[in-house]
């Protein structure tokens, strides 16, 4: 009896240490699959989406802060991908300099043949069709010189200067700046005198500043629309091909800047956003509700040379 008491102790313990064993293998395949082991990997996924350098500079056209849109797509762009943007609004002539020097990240920017000149130099790369919206001349409702209704803008800037009306330019070098002055050019005129003003400013402060003059300017159609209630100015000359408003977005090419640090994941990241679908929708949209049309058309795939027909 005492021989087969031992033989059933042994064959207990031998029972138990099985049930333990397969316990703990059984613990270690749950936590393959929900912790324990599968936490490391979790870990390591969380951790690659966290970038490693976080801040992206981005310079960026005034037109695209002063509409609002901007306010819109940073907060998504920043929740999506865990990056800080710190958006500098300025003239695209000053965001591309900037870019140029290497001072900032990505840009985003409307004025195509000035654009080309820093991909030529390969000061930046990936340069992507991002959305157009169209410059328009907007002045008062009494409209001193005339011009409402006039087909092409060179004409009706003929106008203005005949009848010495007031003009506020933005004079900052912006994409509107350079439009303006192709157009001044295009009209035959060199602009000057007294009713000839430059703002120096963004495109806000200078539709403001129109405003309160009872002058003429030459503005991006989103910002207008954005800020049309506060204004007492009417548009007056649209619809013309050669006034559409084309911006890009670009990465500054971390190669041409080797000491500068130069975000060129995160400039990455925020170029894939723009022309990401999702992106794209909201850009087609906003507007929209408050406007009754969108202040900006998303362009990302589509052939610049078809834009506006």
């Amino acid at each position: 009896m005492l021989k087969n008491g031992r033989m059933v102790a042994v064959l207990a313990v031998f029972i138990i240490l099985l049930a333990i064993v397969v316990a703990g293998c059984g613990g270690g395949g749950t936590g393959s699959q929900d912790g324990g082991k599968a936490a490391a990997p979790a870990a390591g996924q969380e951790a690659a989406k966290t970038p490693a350098n976080k801040d992206v500079i981005l310079a960026t056209t005034t037109s695209t802060m002063d509409s609002g849109l901007l306010d819109v797509l940073l907060p998504m762009f920043e929740k999506k991908t865990g990056y800080n943007i710190k958006p500098i609004s300025v003239g695209t002539g000053q965001a591309l300099s900037m870019g140029d020097r290497g001072n900032v990240d990505v840009l985003l920017v409307h004025a195509p043949a000035d654009e080309m000149k820093l991909v030529e130099k390969g000061t930046v790369i990936n340069r992507r069709l991002v959305m157009h919206n169209d410059f328009i001349i907007v002045g008062p409702p009494a409209d001193p010189a005339g011009i409402k209704g006039v087909n092409k803008a060179a004409d009706a800037l003929k106008q203005i200067a005949g009848r010495q009306a007031i003009f506020i330019s933005r004079g900052d070098d912006s994409g509107t700046h350079k439009m303006e002055l192709d157009l001044w050019k295009a009209a035959g005129i060199e602009p000057e005198g007294k009713w000839y003003q430059e703002a120096g400013a963004g495109m806000g402060q200078t539709l403001n500043i129109a405003s309160e003059k009872g002058g003429y300017t030459l503005t991006d159609r989103g910002t207008y629309l954005s800020l049309k209630n506060n204004l007492k100015l009417d548009i007056m000359v649209e619809g013309e091909k050669d006034l559409l408003n084309i911006y890009h977005v670009m990465q500054v090419n971390p190669e041409k800047f080797p000491g500068m640090k130069i975000n060129s994941e995160g400039a990455k990241a925020f170029a894939e956003f723009m022309i990401d679908p999702e992106t794209q929708k909201v850009i087609g949209e906003f507007g929209k509700d408050k406007y009754g049309q969108p202040l900006f058309f998303p362009d990302a795939g589509k052939d610049e040379n078809t834009l506006g027909q």
